[in-house]
């Protein structure tokens, strides 16, 4: 099965107040919208730390926000989505990072940069998503919720990294597919592993290092099997390594990614030894 360089996504309809819509109204409402998803978040948070989860209802949630209860289901289905007011933004400029991908970018890194926006999202509140880890330890339905929004960033990551593959070429034996899946996984596990990690210990710390640093346990392990095939598509692979007695050069295009080089380099020096 045969890697298949980025391309463009075809563009999808968008209503006029749709989070990717670029009007000045679009944006407006977009803003809107997220701020009152916020102002009930904040509100249902100080009631489940103060009555509890259980004890606390939608009414005295949108009552605490100074809203109707109608306006409540408008911006969320249940009182457990409320303390995820993010998400369906933050999928949203997920997907936008995947759609932007240079040409030459292997997939697994677009996929490492486009989750880094959940990170951000978390980073963005320390205090706040720190609440909200520890209330969703306590509540297992409130967990329940967490993971569902979790399934839909790796669904979104293993439709991209699929994407990239032959379907018409797949046959027996051929590992492409599941390797697609696997790899989306690990991405999304090592995420959420630095994730709990930073919040267990008060949000201190470099996550955006730590996050790096796992990602590149991850790129190491399935990297040189995602996009393995682009050298056969017609276009000239990111580098090449030749072997001059205990020397290596290695001749790469102006334009390659450095995490292909270097993962070239490191493969070369490792059949080396």
């Amino acid at each position: 099965m045969q890697y298949r360089p980025h391309m463009s996504q075809p563009a999808r309809p968008q209503s006029s107040d749709a989070p990717g819509t670029s009007t000045p109204g679009a944006r407006r409402a977009a803003a809107q919208r997220l701020k009152m998803r916020r102002e009930l978040s904040a509100a249902a948070m100080e009631l489940f730390a103060t009555k509890g989860y259980e004890a606390t209802t939608v009414d005295e949630i949108a009552a605490a926000a100074g809203v109707a209860r109608r306006t409540f289901f408008r911006h969320f289905r249940s009182k457990e989505e409320a303390i995820f007011p993010d998400h369906d933004d933050t999928l949203v400029r997920a997907e936008a990072v995947l759609d932007a991908a240079p040409p030459h970018e292997n997939p697994l890194d677009t996929v490492c940069r486009g989750i880094k926006e959940v990170m951000r999202m978390y980073a963005a509140s320390p205090a706040v998503s720190v609440a909200r880890y520890r209330l969703t330890r306590e509540v297992p339905t409130l967990r329940e919720a967490e993971i569902a929004s979790v399934a839909r960033y790796e669904r979104l990551f293993t439709r991209y990294l699929l994407g990239h593959f032959d379907e018409g070429a797949h046959h027996e034996g051929d590992d492409d597919p599941l390797l697609a899946e696997v790899a989306a996984s690990a991405v999304v596990t090592a995420h959420n592993h630095v994730l709990r990690r930073w919040l267990r210990a008060g949000a201190e710390g470099d996550v955006e290092s730590q996050l790096d640093h796992a990602f590149g346990i991850v790129r190491d392990t399935f990297g040189a099997g995602i996009g393995v095939g682009r050298a056969t598509t017609g276009e000239e692979p990111p580098a090449a390594v030749s072997r001059e007695g205990q020397v290596l050069v290695a001749v790469a295009r102006t334009d390659a990614p450095l995490d292909d080089i270097m993962r070239t380099i490191r493969k070369a020096i490792k059949e080396r030894n």
